[in-house]
């Protein structure tokens, strides 16, 4: 599994989604939703161009985003599932083979405009 660095963006992501989760569905689903980001974080750190990743040269040089949805069915279901998660993970990968974890941004945003600045470069540099 490769080092994983999680900014400080996508911590507050995380908290933000679980607390909504929380005052909206319950501790339950929150429970759920948690055990939800923990694996998609996993998988991507396991293999971050795995099936379900999508390269986003468009948003930042080796930008990818990584949906929920595809980490589901590998949740341990005494936790239960989350039938439709609706965030994404959005990393990028280094050289020396780490993974950062930018923003976990639902599907609906613009990711352009919520794009970490230290991702803001020509598409290319890295």
């Amino acid at each position: 599994m490769r080092p994983i660095f999680v900014s400080p963006a996508a911590e507050q992501d995380i908290e933000s989604i679980l607390r909504w989760t929380h005052e909206h569905f319950g501790e339950p689903a929150r429970l759920r939703y948690e055990a939800l980001l923990v694996q998609a974080i996993s998988d991507v750190a396991e293999n971050p161009e795995r099936p379900g990743s999508c390269a986003r040269a468009e948003l930042a040089a080796a930008a990818r985003t990584y949906h929920l949805y595809y980490s589901r069915t590998r949740v341990a279901r005494v936790m239960g599932r989350a039938n439709r998660p609706r965030h994404l993970l959005l990393y990028r990968t280094h050289g020396d083979g780490s993974i950062e974890l930018g923003r976990v941004l639902h599907d609906s945003m613009d990711f352009q405009r919520q794009l970490p600045e230290e991702y803001r470069c020509e598409v290319g540099e890295e």
